[in-house]
Formats: C-alpha cells, sequence, structure tokens
C-alpha cells in the first residue's frame, strides 16, 4: 500500500559516527545505550552485540571513570558498530577514550570546566575527526538558569543548548549534533522546535526517562512521532526502562508508522473480534517473535475475517484472511488455502520465502 503523504524532512547538515551518516539525506539512524557496567567487560560487549544484532545503527557507552575508559579500549577493539562514548565532567577521560577510537563524544563543553581544557578537547575531536553531542536535559539545567526561568522551559533549555553551541563556534568546529531531552513531552517537542527553527546541525531526538517499557513507548511513539512528523531529527533513541533491543525495535516501529525508514517485518493485525477464525492474537504473537531476526523491510497482514481481510492481504507481500477456509495472498493474488494449526508455519515460511526473491 503506498503511503498518502511524504514527509519532507529538515535541511541538515550531514556528520558523520564512524560509517553512518548523520543528517542531510541520509536515513534517520536509530541507537541504544548500554546499561551493564563498562568496566565488565563481557557483559558490556554482549550486550552490545545484542543490540547490534536488533538492527541498531549506534550504541551508546556510559564512561564514568577512567577505569571504564581502559575497558572501553578493549570493548572498541572487539566490536564493529559504532560506538558513542557518554562522559561527563572530566575531560581527561574525553581525551583517553578518543585515543582509544570513540566514534563520537558526548559531553557538553561548558560542563568540562576551564577554557584550556575545552580547547584540549575539541582538538582531540578534530585530529581524530569524531563528532561531538550537545546533550542539554530539563532536569540539568545550569543553576543560573533554574534561576532565571525558575522551573525547566523549552526557552531554558535552547539557552543552555546556545551556550555550548557558542563554545564549539568560538573555536571553530562543527562537527557536532544536539540534542534536547525531557520527560514531559511537549517541552521536549516545543524545545527542539525552536532550536531547529535557528541551526542546522544534526538533532538527536528523545524524550529522556520515558517509564517502563509500556508507558516509555508511548510517551515517545508521540512525542518523537510530533517532531518527525514535521521533518525534525536525524537519529533517534527511546528511552525505556527496559532491555536496550526494546528500545531498538520500538524506534524502528515509530519510523516505519511514519514511513520513514523501512526496516524488518512490518505487521499489520487486526485487534480481533467474534468474526475471528483462528486465534489472532496468539498467531500475530508467534509470528512476531520468530521473525525478530529479520532485518530486510516487507509488509504482511494477519486479518482474522473477511470483513477487512482481503483489501488488507492484496496490498502487502504476504496476506492471510479467516474464512471457511482462511486464505493466503502473495503479492495480492489468492495463493493457498490454510488449516488453523499450520497458521503460523505457513506464514513464516512464506514471509522468509519472499525475502529471498528481493
Amino acid at each position: 500500500m503506498k503511503p498518502v503523504h511524504t514527509i519532507k524532512r529538515r535541511d541538515s547538515r550531514k556528520i558523520f559516527v564512524g560509517d553512518v551518516a548523520i543528517g542531510g539525506d541520509a536515513p534517520i539512524s536509530v541507537q541504544s545505550m548500554t546499561n551493564t557496567n563498562t568496566i565488565d567487560v563481557d557483559s558490556t560487549l554482549k550486550q552490545i552485540r545484542s543490540i547490534e544484532k536488533a538492527g541498531a545503527d549506534l550504541v551508546r557507552v556510559s564512561i564514568p571513570t577512567m577505569e571504564a575508559a581502559e575497558a572501553f579500549k578493549e570493548i572498541k577493539k572487539q566490536t564493529n558498530i559504532p560506538l558513542i562514548t557518554d562522559i561527563h565532567f572530566d575531560y581527561k577521560i574525553a581525551l583517553k577514550v578518543a585515543e582509544y577510537g570513540a566514534d563520537c563524544l558526548r559531553i557538553n563543553p561548558g560542563n568540562i570546566g576551564r577554557e584550556d581544557r575545552v580547547r584540549e578537547v575539541v582538538a582531540s575531536a578534530k585530529d581524530h575527526n569524531i563528532p561531538i553531542r550537545i546533550g542539554v536535559n530539563a532536569g540539568s539545567l545550569e543553576k543560573d538558569l533554574q534561576k532565571k526561568y525558575t522551573e525547566p522551559t523549552p526557552e531554558a533549555m535552547v539557552e543552555s543548548a546556545f551556550r555550548h553551541i557558542d563554545i564549539l563556534d568560538k573555536l571553530n568546529f562543527n562537527n557536532f549534533k544536539i540534542s534536547l531531552k525531557a520527560s514531559e513531552i511537549f517541552m521536549t517537542v516545543f524545545a527542539y522546535k525552536q532550536l531547529a527553527s535557528q541551526i542546522n546541525n544534526p538533532l538527536h531526538l528523545g524524550i529522556t526517562e520515558a517509564g517502563s517499557f509500556r508507558s516509555g513507548t508511548v510517551k515517545s511513539a508521540i512525542g518523537l512521532g510530533m517532531l518527525l512528523s514535521e521533518g525534525i531529527g536525524d537519529t533517534i533513541r527511546v528511552s525505556l526502562a527496559s532491555d536496550p533491543v526494546d528500545e531498538v525495535r520500538v524506534g524502528f516501529d515509530i519510523l516505519k508508522s511514519l514511513n520513514l525508514r523501512q526496516k524488518g517485518v512490518n505487521l499489520i493485525a487486526c485487534p480481533s473480534c467474534s468474526r475471528q477464525k483462528f486465534d489472532v492474537i496468539s498467531v500475530v504473537n508467534e509470528l512476531e517473535s520468530r521473525l525478530e531476526d529479520i532485518t530486510q523491510p516487507i509488509d504482511a497482514a494477519v486479518i482474522g475475517c473477511v470483513v477487512n481481510g482481503p483489501g488488507e492481504a492484496k496490498a502487502v507481500s504476504v496476506g492471510l484472511t479467516g474464512g471457511d477456509p482462511n486464505l493466503l495472498y502473495i503479492d495480492g493474488n489468492t495463493h493457498s488455502k490454510i488449516d488453523n494449526d499450520k497458521l503460523v508455519d505457513e506464514l513464516e515460511a512464506q514471509i522468509r520465502a519472499k525475502l529471498n526473491e528481493i
């Protein structure tokens, strides 16, 4: 089914995190962050690989200590996916991970301290050709801004962002992206919209501390969806109190829903009702679980009855309509009849077969 609307993305300059382009005409990238203890190299590597397997383009790793920086050195040697290092305050850690191959430094210039330290970090980023991500968070605004605005506001977040931007501008460094995150949806959206109209650097989107898997997914889908639908955003992270793999899957689901990026199976399914001719919910859940390894884009439909079934099934690569009998459609054409006890096996087989043709 062809989309009826195409989103025109905001014009932004392109930067590179490793070999992944951010901004410009590059696809919107999806990233997540490890939640292991970074000094536990084996556990961190295991999680990075699971995030990568889920389809992520980038992974962020927290580097709170010099010991973690030394662990990062070993982690970087054993990974292929670009790694963003998350650093706060200690410029020496930033210098060390840049030396060890970090693909991006997430560090706010204004928080480093003396001007000579900022210059040293920026010079290192230039020497190693790695970008910086400025990350403004509503929960950690500068004390004078807290006093000026009395509470977090979009204007306070944008003012904070420009403090860091001005520092990099004075040092002739434009290889950076920016995030403006809050846990409140509209504060986040309004802050990004204000900043997007004033600069052309890439924007990293996120609703910070969004919550549990369910509530965080809803908040992120609404907030990120509002921005992405207006063409704002070049890379995203869905921040969930859940497995980082869930963040990646939800991120791609948001992009798929807006026709901004297709990756993996886009599974169209009815909510089920008494007209259903098979257990739609169990079939969809089992099928989704089996197909989690697929990263190629493909549309499939599972509809429980003949009311909407044929129309939906004919509009996708592989579609199922419940009936007497159940009918399988391939590329809009009736393919075969399937018994209830063979639905998941046959759908999985046909989807994988169709992907092999692509």
